[in-house]
């Protein structure tokens, strides 16, 4: 009975937890047609920063003095530094080769749940994150792909970042509620990323209002929506279930690119896109191998209500 009732539920969070990464994949149509050009980092930061305000105000909870370094690395390696790496990536390589090393995310998790907690992955999950790479490969590379050096380290040093907030945010467990954790990282990373946007980049021109929609968008249902479920899901699935989702956001820019720019898809690009979707659907309820702990008695600190993630 237990079971018969877990299973929904455990499909309902990778549901909700899926939409983040699909809607971030949505962010390249609406930066390339619909938003000012050359202003990516002003972009990162305009659909961060008012969104953390927003969910700072509505929430109005302030973080406990202990909380606030823990908030501040999350934000960075979420958000702050993570955006800055995307972006320089996206602008030194083919979006096809970003991608692929994007890609290369559930494996860093998998290898950090390895080596600092002990959890032991299982081989289908290896298999399959492995899988992951190669099918986003044969959907997004070209012979002629360009290889910039600094792009692919930015690109991999932005997986490494996203990897590490995303085994943080599970390690770090908190008691604040989901929008204030959600609203303060953000807060926190548009802040970092303000002065860097204004000193790196031209100032905006006079916004249409298409611009200011696309703006809008990539606040409310890119960051406050997006963040909120990314990190609910983080508190509910396991940090290489939850990583592996990421590969969602290439794969909805291909659809969308495919719907409404009239970009192809050949057989074998349908043949790796379809591998990825496999990839993505083994990785989910495959819990790591934890080493055996010798039992102990359970305090108040270790009631697992107690430890709800925000």
């Amino acid at each position: 009975m237990h079971n018969s009732t877990a299973r929904p539920a455990l499909w309902w969070d990778i549901f909700l937890t899926a939409i983040a990464p699909v809607t971030w994949g949505s962010t390249y149509i609406v930066a390339t047609e619909l938003l000012p050009a050359d202003r990516p980092l002003t972009a990162a930061m305009l659909r961060i920063l008012p969104a953390g305000i927003l969910l700072v105000c509505l929430c109005r909870h302030l973080p406990r003095k202990e909380e606030w370094w823990r908030l501040t690395i999350l934000a960075a390696l979420n958000l702050g530094l993570f955006q800055a790496l995307l972006f320089i990536a996206a602008y030194r390589l083919p979006g096809g080769v970003a991608a692929v090393l994007g890609a290369i995310q559930p494996m860093f998790v998998i290898l950090l749940c390895w080596g600092l907690a002990q959890q032991k992955p299982a081989l289908i999950t290896l298999l399959a994150s492995i899988t992951g790479v190669g099918g986003m490969a044969v959907l997004l590379l070209s012979p002629d792909a360009a290889w910039d050096n600094i792009g692919i380290a930015a690109a991999l040093a932005g997986a490494l970042s996203m990897a590490c907030g995303t085994y943080l945010a599970r390690q770090w467990r908190s008691q604040m509620p989901l929008l204030a954790f959600t609203g303060w990282q953000l807060l926190l990373a548009g802040l970092m990323l303000l002065p860097v946007s204004l000193l790196t980049e031209a100032s905006l021109p006079a916004l249409s209002p298409v611009q200011i929609g696309g703006y809008t968008y990539l606040c409310l249902i890119g960051a406050v929506l997006a963040y909120a479920l990314w990190f609910r899901g983080i508190s509910k699935l396991s940090p290489a279930a939850v990583s592996s989702l990421g590969l969602f956001s290439p794969l909805t820019a291909v659809v969308l690119g495919w719907t409404f720019l009239g970009q192809s898809i050949s057989a074998t690009g349908m043949a790796g896109f379809i591998t990825v979707l496999i990839s993505v659907y083994l990785m989910q309820n495959r819990p790591a191998k934890t080493p055996a702990a010798e039992p102990k008695t359970r305090t108040i600190s270790d009631n697992p209500l107690a430890k709800t993630t925000a």
